[in-house]
């Protein structure tokens, strides 16, 4: 087993053999003669295996090139190589090459392995990347506007509202008469600032166009789900990938955090906040949430007050809607991946069209009934009627986040 460390500059490889004796350490310039330097280093070794931390983030190029040549790779989370490096009686010391062996360590022990596949160049591929233009223009906007806020506390009594367009500032500016040098440079970079601002929101409006057009163009059914829009729905397949990664709903949801945790102890069982998981999912999860209880005629919302009635704080009933919302957003994904499927084989030399209906795609996870917690621990039910997700809102009512 060879593990890899993998940095932006380099990259550690630490072969180890089946009782976790170091056969040997080589470290590589990430550059386009990785892998063929790699490669020849570990021609030592005819059956081999590499594993890289993050096969699918820092260690993706590198994987894929792997994959190309024809080499089997598995994709090892930087959580499990952590666990190793903790959990390993000898040396504690944080180094590249301790790193790779702790990789290599968890590729051989741990059952939940997967194995990296070709990254396919789909509407899924694309989308994760103008949904990551999309969040670093909103950054940049955030910063340029609280910038902005600094220098109009200094040019005016009070600043401005925490909420600002670039309209609002260019009214405030022009309303502005600097009466020394100090105030005409505030100003100047005020006007600077306002620019910035400006242009950024045009790029941001650009990149949820392409959004918009990439949604719309790859079918899915996912945006149906009332709150998911074009940055929401983007978000949720981008990062996904392939839904068949997750046998079930459950996973899904611990997977974006929408499933609590278990602080059980003794006879006392408890189930808490989970702080894990994919936080842009999870996120993608809170703005549906928040926009199914802000608009009324919604299922959602309906879910959440009748939450509230059963005497549960606003925060925990939030939390179970977003729990709802991740089961309806996988039942989505399901389905579009099955029809996709059923149109690959219809398509192909000697197809079977399969099964037409979308009763598959939840119908191995029936909707339970409604709980006082969104836990799948076992409590005393207040209500049968199970939960059904907004779909997208009518026409006259219909919006985008």
């Amino acid at each position: 087993m060879i593990g890899i460390d993998p940095h932006k500059a380099s990259h550690t490889a630490v072969a180890l053999d089946r009782d976790e004796t170091k056969l040997g350490q080589i470290r590589v310039r990430a550059s386009t003669a990785q892998v063929t330097h790699l490669r020849s280093w570990a021609m030592l070794w005819t059956e081999r295996v590499w594993a890289i931390e993050g096969a699918t983030g820092l260690g993706r190029l590198l994987a894929q090139q792997l994959l190309a040549v024809g080499e089997h790779v598995l994709d090892v989370q930087p959580k499990l190589a952590a666990r190793v490096r903790l959990l390993n009686t000898g040396t504690l010391n944080k180094n590249d090459p301790n790193d790779a062996r702790s990789v290599a360590v968890a590729a051989m022990r741990s059952p939940d392995i997967r194995a990296a596949v070709v990254a396919p160049e789909d509407h899924a591929s694309v989308m994760k990347v103008w949904v990551r233009r999309h969040r670093d223009l909103s950054r940049t906007r955030n910063r340029i506007v609280c910038r902005l806020h600094a220098v109009l506390c200094d040019l005016v009594a009070g600043g401005f509202p925490k909420q600002i367009s670039a309209p609002q500032a260019a009214l405030m500016l022009a309303a502005i008469v600097p009466v020394d040098a100090v105030g005409e440079a505030r100003l100047e970079l005020a006007h600077e600032l306002l620019e910035d601002l400006r242009r950024v929101d045009e790029q941001r409006r650009a990149a949820k166009r392409r959004l918009s057009s990439i949604v719309a163009a790859s079918g899915t059914t996912v945006s149906q789900v009332y709150g998911a829009g074009p940055v929401v729905t983007a978000t949720v397949i981008g990062d996904v990938g392939a839904i068949a990664r997750f046998p079930t709903r459950d996973h899904f949801a611990a997977y974006n955090g929408t499933a609590p945790i278990e602080a059980s102890s003794g006879n006392r069982t408890i189930h808490r906040l989970s702080r894990r998981g994919n936080r842009h999912l999870n996120h993608a999860t809170h703005m549906a949430a928040v926009s199914q209880i802000s608009h009324h005629d919604t299922t959602g919302r309906d879910y959440y007050r009748r939450k509230i009635d059963e005497d549960m704080p606003p925060k925990s009933a939030l939390r179970s809607l977003k729990r709802k919302i991740s089961d309806a957003l996988y039942a989505r994904m399901i389905a579009d991946a099955l029809r996709t499927a059923r149109r690959v084989d219809e398509s192909g030399p000697g197809g079977q069209t399969g099964n037409d209906s979308d009763s598959s795609a939840t119908g191995s996870h029936p909707e339970p009934a409604l709980r006082k917690s969104h836990s799948r621990t076992a409590t005393n039910s207040k209500s049968s009627r199970a939960y059904k997700p907004s779909s997208a809102p009518t026409k006259a009512r219909q919006r985008t986040t």
